[in-house]
């Protein structure tokens, strides 16, 4: 009883012991080296099917007389019953039961076993199918009627029984009797294939009324556009044309409003059109335009361009577009006179027309709806509307006075105390300059700097001064740029290259100078500046970093104008061959900061410079140990960037050739470590993250120096607890 107790029912109170699969231990391979013959994959699998037993079959079994027939049918019959009675739902059984009794020609046991298979589950239209083409084919045609009679009753959804029962009855020649069928399944109202269905059987024995009246109950069940559009076609098949516009008519009157409509219109105009009847067909159309939504017109509209390209006159096309979308725009606009879009629209529309009086009509009234609060936000669409209409005031209707004053008075609405727009001033000085209206240009570009000063302007007027050659107002330009932006670093550059090309190396010195010294920054809440540079033979070759720490005290990014500035300034020197001068820049740049870059790119200048080799080669050995010394005593913790320096000061030596000399570098090399560190989060503990850390030459002799130390302590407490005892 205990045993039983702890047995598993469903194992037949086994306990899991007793039932558990016990494999052979796997033997250990001892010699792992590999054999002097090896097999392929394919010999294996040959061999493995060259040993394959034979599947074991059941033999054949003959039988010779009746008595070994019946036993045989009563074997079989046992075993059908029995696996129906442990899988009574499984339909596939009672097929196979059934088929077998067919095949034994026992119609009326085959009928016994559909029926039961029937009372289990009749909803399953496969056993009503399987069942009356079982009738069909041994030719019990009663019986056959009789199974479809009773699935089309009991299932009378399931279209394909209904489509079978007629097939049936239609072979047989029975049309009366098919008709019948189609008529108690037109009672339960099917989709739109069976009604079609029962059209092309009449149709096939020349019964065009009673199709017609067929095609009428069918629109009343599916009152649907494809529906009608199938009647009326029917109607202009058999050459009724009055029948087939009085379909059109009526679907007309009950459809206008639906979604489908337009494909309603459009089979009704073409129809029309087939018929020769254009003027007909153009009514449908603008009724069609005049009902339909904009949105599901899209058809609707390209058919009728169509149509109106091949029997109507353009201005005909134009009414009946045209006409439509102005109403459109113009319903749009009155509800929100803000609404630029629908004034672009409008605008493009009119222009396609070539209206000028139109146009500018709409023009003047979309640049009536001043934006109401003035922020430069709800202005952007707005100023495009003054943009558009100067451009079309010049290129299309070629008026220069009415574009003048134009820009005159798009200038004079826009509150340039708030905000201003450069694009605007750019494009009027750009089209006086077009119109070879020189002073007009430096007048309107004169206002811009007096009332909105801005980087674009500044520089676009530079450019036009300079491909004039004013270089006296083009001094002056710069002047008042950096007087507006002091901080500006662009200007300052542009304009020490500008006395650079003149040849002006003094001017162009003092001008980076003042640069340099400048004490205001443009944009001090920055933590990120992304400048670099690195000098190779005289060629400076910029790609990004990210300087973001805090040395000496002081923000890199606080120097980022003023890095670039130097960067330029240093360029310029070089070309100068000012080397003693690039020395003292950089000097000054590493007062300021002491970045990695900025040891590199001195050490690179030292070894590029146009100087004896030799001597350059000790200039920048020199940079690299002050660089090396400042990272070892004034900035022990940026290890990566101290290896990083070694490992450039070690590429630099292996690029001097013979002169090089490695033996100075690694030494101090140091040695890369993977360490691991844990990660804290909100709920403790996260787990541990790798990280390359670096041991310095000097730290791993400091190191073993510890280690020593404290062996000699615990000898000495060793020696002492021995003295104790």
């Amino acid at each position: 009883m205990a045993s039983n107790k702890d047995g598993d029912p469903s194992l037949g109170y086994l306990t899991r012991k007793d039932t558990e699969v016990k494999l052979p231990r796997p033997t250990r391979v001892k010699n792992k080296t590999p054999a002097p013959v090896q097999i392929t994959a394919e010999q294996i699998l040959r061999e493995a099917r060259e040993r394959q037993e034979a599947d074991i079959r059941p033999p054949k079994q003959k039988i010779t007389d009746s008595t070994e027939l019946g036993d045989y049918r009563l074997r079989k019959r046992k075993e059908f019953e029995d696996l129906i009675r442990r899988v009574r739902w499984n339909i596939s059984v009672w097929i196979k039961y059934a088929q077998w009794e067919e095949s034994q020609k026992d119609f009326n046991r085959a009928r016994s076993v559909w029926e039961r298979a029937l009372e289990v589950d009749y909803r399953n239209h496969t056993l009503w199918l399987k069942y009356a083409e079982v009738e069909m084919k041994n030719k019990f045609i009663n019986h056959a009627r009789n199974v479809w009679d009773r699935a089309v009753t009991l299932l009378p959804r399931v279209d394909q029984l209904w489509y079978k029962y007629i097939h049936m009855e239609e072979m047989l020649g029975n049309i009366a009797g098919a008709r019948q069928i189609f008529e108690r399944w037109m009672g339960w109202m099917p989709d739109q294939q069976g009604w079609l269905s029962y059209i092309k059987f009449e149709l096939r024995y020349n019964e065009v009324e009673r199709a017609r009246g067929i095609f009428e109950r069918f629109v009343q069940c599916h009152p649907k556009v494809s529906a009608w559009i199938r009647f009326a076609k029917f109607e202009m098949k058999n050459g009724d044309v009055a029948r087939a516009r009085n379909v059109y008519e009526k679907a007309v009157q009950k459809l206008a409003d639906d979604e489908e409509a337009e494909m309603l219109f459009v089979a009704f105009a073409e129809f029309e059109e087939r018929c020769k009847e254009t003027e007909r067909a153009r009514c449908i159309y603008k009724f069609a335009l005049d009902h339909i939504p904009k949105g599901r017109a899209e058809d609707l509209y390209r058919k009728f361009v169509a149509f109106e390209k091949q029997y109507g006159d353009k201005e005909g096309i134009e009414d009946a577009i045209v006409g439509k979308r102005r109403f459109q725009y113009e319903d749009e606009v009155r509800k929100n006179p803000l609404n630029y879009d629908a004034w672009f629209d409008y605008i493009r529309l009119e222009e396609s027309v070539t209206n000028k009086v139109r146009i500018r009509e709409v023009y003047e009234r979309a640049i009536a709806n001043v934006p109401p609060a003035q922020e430069k936000r709800y202005w952007q669409r707005y100023i495009y509307l003054w943009i558009n209409y100067a451009l079309y005031e010049e290129l299309d209707a070629e008026d220069i006075e009415r574009t003048r004053e134009v820009y005159r008075e798009c200038l004079n609405l826009i509150p340039h105390e708030k905000f201003s727009f450069a694009k605007i001033w750019l494009l009027a000085a750009q089209f006086e300059i077009r119109h070879l209206n020189l002073n007009g240009a430096r007048q309107v570009l004169g206002n811009a700097i007096g009332k909105a000063p801005k980087d674009k302007i500044f520089k676009k007027y530079i450019e036009i001064e300079l491909q004039l050659g004013n270089i006296d107002r083009c001094r002056k330009l710069y002047e008042k740029y950096l007087e507006w932006s002091p901080e500006n670093c662009y200007a300052w550059s542009k304009y020490a290259e500008l006395e650079r090309s003149l040849s002006e190396t003094e001017r162009a010195r003092s001008i980076f100078e003042l640069a340099i010294a400048q004490p205001a920054l443009d944009m001090p809440e920055l933590l990120w500046k992304v400048m670099d540079f690195v000098i190779c033979k005289g060629t400076y070759l910029r790609f990004p970093l990210v300087v973001y720490c805090l040395m000496e005290g002081i923000w890199m990014c606080a120097y980022g104008t003023l890095f670039l500035e130097t960067v330029a300034y240093i360029d310029f020197e070089i070309s100068e061959g000012e080397y003693d001068r690039t020395r003292e820049l950089y000097e000054r740049l590493l007062d300021r900061t002491r970045h990695l870059k900025v040891w590199i790119s001195y050490a690179k200048f030292e070894a590029s410079a146009m100087e004896e080799q030799k001597l350059c080669i000790q200039n920048a050995r020199r940079v690299f140990e002050k660089a090396l010394n400042y990272f070892r005593m004034s900035a022990p913790e940026l290890k990566e960037e101290r290896a990083m320096l070694l490992d450039e000061w070690l590429d630099m030596e292996k690029s001097f050739g013979q002169l090089g000399d490695v033996s100075l570098v690694e030494p101090k090399l140091p040695k890369k470590l993977k360490k691991r560190k844990q990660i804290a989060s909100e709920d403790g503990l996260a787990g541990y993250e790798e990280y390359i850390d670096y041991v310095f030459p000097e730290e791993a002799h400091a190191h073993n120096l510890k280690i020593l130390e404290k062996a000699r302590e615990w000898k000495r407490q060793k020696l002492a607890s021995g003295a104790d005892d």
